[in-house]
């Protein structure tokens, strides 16, 4: 099953709540995850640009879609990132058929 990033940024109204009321938001997620048909494999808060890290294996991008389209629709995120990891033998495969593609860069211009 293909595995996700998902970086979140809460809005500052989030954290007036969680600052309020410190609990556990990934007990919160798990199930929504699992819903879609996915798996949370673990999640941190971060410092930075995100709040929070998690990754999640999702049967699909459209899951993977859909469960960021309905964390952000309920308003108290300011930002999300969802980024489709691959593993690293997915990524020298990549390499290799890079390698072979044919791509050439724009030739440079003369000065």
């Amino acid at each position: 099953m293909p595995s996700y990033l998902f970086q979140v940024a809460y809005t500052s109204e989030t954290w007036t709540n969680l600052l309020a009321q410190p609990h556990d938001r990934f007990d919160a997620v798990r199930p929504v995850i699992e819903k879609l048909g996915g798996k949370m494999v673990d999640a941190w808060f971060a410092f930075g640009d995100y709040d929070v890290v998690a990754i999640a294996d999702m049967p699909t991008n459209v899951e993977a879609a859909a469960f960021s389209l309905a964390a952000t629709a309920g308003g108290g995120i300011k930002a999300f990132k969802t980024t489709p990891l691959m593993t690293r033998a997915e990524g020298i495969e990549a390499m290799k058929k890079g390698a072979k593609s044919g791509y050439k860069p724009p030739a440079r211009r003369a000065p």
